[in-house]
């Protein structure tokens, strides 16, 4: 037997929570962006060593919703902490309490499961400061508090070895070498979505979908031929994203194919197209058409 689990991981926009899985799992699975709500669905990531299976669900980061997209996106962040065993409620080194911070605090109350509160980029503040954020949720209902540095990798093993103490003996609900319940085709369209993301800067909000039309490898050669297509939300923005003399679509490409031939493991073939899909975010019928269902 070994000790396994379920551990959601939740918390507003940008407090890199992407960030920490990929450092636990040494894989990008969720998009990162330095932009707030890149991840945009409830992802499975798998992490097992010989005694544990810890099976994380990475949520989309917490905010009040403005458009359907948002509406079913906090619709995934709160069914991941039904599933759970274990809720991990991560923050940043902002010094005080902030609304949406607030908003989560309050819908934890109401669940009765082990919590562990992670204050993350420690790499970015004093000890001065740290704690005093650590004294703003010490009468919040968190039966462990772990200062940890995502990026630089700082106490990701005590907060995994915390989640162990916390679990209970249980089965491997996964093949013991997976580290996502996620397809390919999906991982292939977050990377292609951040490149975009990246490389629009401020010009494009985030009304950008990524459609994988197209997936294929050649019997006769190692090479993946995959046709994708960008989705936004007005003719401006498709403009913005081919750019002059296509040269924006193109760098998007070239980016986004480096990445997914070292997540393949494989030569890739990639065609890019845009197309307009007018304010699809506010279309509860658009929003299930790109995969939030």
């Amino acid at each position: 037997m070994i000790k396994s689990g379920f551990v959601s991981v939740v918390g507003r926009a940008n407090v890199g929570k992407s960030t920490l899985m990929e450092k636990i799992i040494g894989e990008k699975i969720s998009i990162i962006s330095n932009k707030p709500q890149t991840t945009r669905d409830k992802i499975q990531i798998i992490y097992n060593d010989e005694e544990s299976q810890i099976i994380f669900l990475d949520t989309p980061g917490i905010q009040t919703p403005r458009n359907k997209l948002q509406e079913r996106l906090l619709t995934f962040s709160e069914e991941s902490l039904k599933e759970s065993d274990i809720i991990t409620m991560v923050v940043d080194d902002s010094e005080e309490i902030g609304r949406i911070d607030g908003e989560i605090l309050e819908m934890l109350e109401k669940i009765k499961l082990p919590k562990i509160l992670l204050i993350n980029k420690t790499d970015l503040a004093d000890r001065e400061k740290i704690a005093h954020i650590r004294e703003n949720f010490r009468a919040c209902d968190f039966d462990r508090i772990i200062e940890i540095s995502a990026l630089e990798g700082e106490n990701i093993d005590v907060f995994i070895d915390t989640i162990k103490e916390m679990l209970d003996f249980g089965p491997a609900y996964y093949d013991r070498d997976m580290i996502t319940d996620k397809t390919e085709r999906f991982i292939v369209g977050e990377i292609i979505r951040e490149k975009a993301l990246r490389n629009l800067s401020n010009e494009v909000p985030h009304g950008v979908a990524v459609r994988i039309d197209d997936f294929k490898e050649r019997s006769n050669k190692k090479l993946i031929d995959i046709r994708a297509t960008i989705v936004v939300e007005k003719n401006s923005h498709k403009e913005i994203v081919i750019g002059k003399n296509g040269q924006m679509i193109k760098r998007i490409g070239m980016d986004a194919r480096k990445e997914i031939e070292k997540f393949l493991s494989s030569k890739v073939n990639l065609q890019l197209w845009v197309k307009v899909e007018k304010d699809w975010r506010k279309k509860e019928k658009l929003v299930d058409r790109f995969g939030y269902k």
